[in-house]
């Protein structure tokens, strides 16, 4: 029988959880669309080098699994590269980097779906390459790509459980840690899994009322 007063007693852990969750998912979340951003660029330029540079980073960080990446970037930086690095900047930077490449190929594809006739049309006005896609273009593509960002940001807050693989005190890890010691797994992980279904759905119904929103 559930015994519902274990998440009571320990409340202030979840809570804790809950809120480097949410840190987490919003820094590298805005890390990696700035990053992504840069990536989508590059791949864009009329230059080989960039574009090719940026074909690998997306390459490299979509098809290694963020398990892997994440646990490299904390245990082996420090023996191959000599760099100490912390758990939190291991996480951060491992999860910033492998949204990075899944919002790179998003934006991308929105920047490439308006018309070239807008491009051409900032040229005609005397705009630079530069100009045409800060003032034009961008403007355009965001309101295509919100959707598709949406969905990506709310896989993001799902992958910070793999936060708690390097003892970053996520949700996950909360969960662990109180587990270990009630004795009582089911009735937390089970809480874990409503909260991320009370947090998740809404932002899911949001995402799909604005891609049929775009559609239409």
């Amino acid at each position: 029988m559930f015994d519902w007063s274990i998440l009571v007693a320990n409340q202030n852990l979840l809570w804790a959880g809950l809120l480097t969750t949410l840190k987490y998912t919003i820094v590298t979340s805005i890390v990696g669309l700035a990053i992504g951003l840069v990536v989508a660029l590059a791949q864009l330029s009329r230059l080989r080098v960039l574009r090719y540079a940026g074909r690998i980073f997306v390459e490299f960080f979509r098809n290694i699994p963020l398990l892997v990446w994440l646990l490299w970037s904390y245990y082996a930086l420090p023996i191959f590269a000599g760099i100490d690095i912390s758990k939190q900047a291991a996480g951060t930077t491992a999860l910033s980097l492998y949204v990075a490449s899944y919002y790179a190929e998003i934006l991308r594809a929105g920047i490439l779906s308006i018309d070239r006739g807008q491009s051409d049309a900032a040229r005609a006005l005397g705009m630079s390459g530069a100009q045409a896609m800060r003032r034009i273009i961008l403007p355009q593509a965001l309101r295509r790509m919100i959707p598709p960002l949406s969905g990506q940001t709310i896989i993001q807050m799902k992958n910070t459980t793999l936060l708690s693989v390097i003892t970053i005190p996520d949700l996950l890890y909360q969960a662990s840690y109180i587990s270990s010691f009630t004795y009582r797994p089911m009735e937390v992980y089970t809480a874990i899994g409503c909260i991320f279904l009370l947090i998740l759905i809404p932002l899911n119904y949001v995402a799909r009322r604005l891609e049929a929103k775009e559609m239409h």
